[in-house]
């Protein structure tokens, strides 16, 4: 896939900083690591509302759609311990993460700053980049505890990651898996990157929207090879 036509794609030969989420976006969705905790945040939101699996399942979906993340949701009408939640999560096997000399070598590469901005915690972010091979690509990794637990999609989760870098919107880019997560980031000045699952993918656990490929202003680039996306900049 390429990016979107050229009356609508914006360069990024201006571009200092580059802002990148963490799940299927720096490694692809295909893996299905994801899944794994998607499951074990089914099973955690039974823990807590005594819901069976599918009123369970329901009810963790539309706190993802609506709050930004099942754990902002939890959190405002179940007021659980987000520690205690992220780390149960989190406990997960990332073997499915196969290491990307390609897409480390591409990130590398850039010119200017590079971070994660990510609705998870820093402690998943460095085993993914571990596996992947590029424990050192990022300067920081803006974490959930960073966002104070307010996440993406929500502009203060944008703000004092900005405020805390010194970034200028206008000369940073975002990458995201999720065309909500780009809103924000487009109405700041920031260009925007979808980076999507191949067009064959489907998963019993991923429900349509999360597979949503934008057809508004606010995404700039859409892509299902990041990599290539990358050594194909100028």
């Amino acid at each position: 896939m390429n990016d979107l036509p050229p009356i609508t794609a914006r360069s990024l030969s201006h571009i200092s900083d580059w802002v990148f989420d963490l799940d299927n976006t720096l490694y692809p969705r295909e893996c299905n690591l994801f899944a794994q905790i998607d499951l074990k945040i089914t099973n955690y939101v039974m823990d807590v509302t005594q819901l069976e699996f599918v009123a369970a399942r329901d009810l963790q979906k539309s706190y993802y759609r609506d709050f930004g993340t099942t754990l902002n949701g939890l959190m405002q009408q179940h007021e659980i311990d987000p520690d205690h939640f992220l780390k149960t999560v989190h406990a997960i096997d990332y073997s499915p993460v196969e290491a990307h000399p390609d897409l480390v070598a591409a990130i590398r590469a850039l010119p200017g700053r590079k971070f994660i901005l990510t609705n998870g915690d820093t402690g998943h972010a460095r085993s993914v980049l571990s596996k992947l091979g590029g424990d050192d690509l990022f300067e920081h990794v803006h974490d959930i505890r960073a966002m104070t637990y307010v996440p993406k999609p929500h502009r203060e989760a944008y703000d004092g990651f900005f405020a805390l870098h010194g970034i200028d919107p206008t000369k940073a880019v975002m990458f995201d898996d999720l065309e909500k997560n780009l809103v924000v980031p487009h109405d700041v000045g920031m260009s925007t990157v979808q980076v999507v699952a191949g067009e064959s993918y489907a998963h019993e656990q991923v429900e349509a929207w999360e597979l949503g490929r934008a057809a508004g202003s606010h995404v700039h680039h859409v892509t299902d090879n990041l990599a290539q996306f990358l050594r194909k900049l100028p």
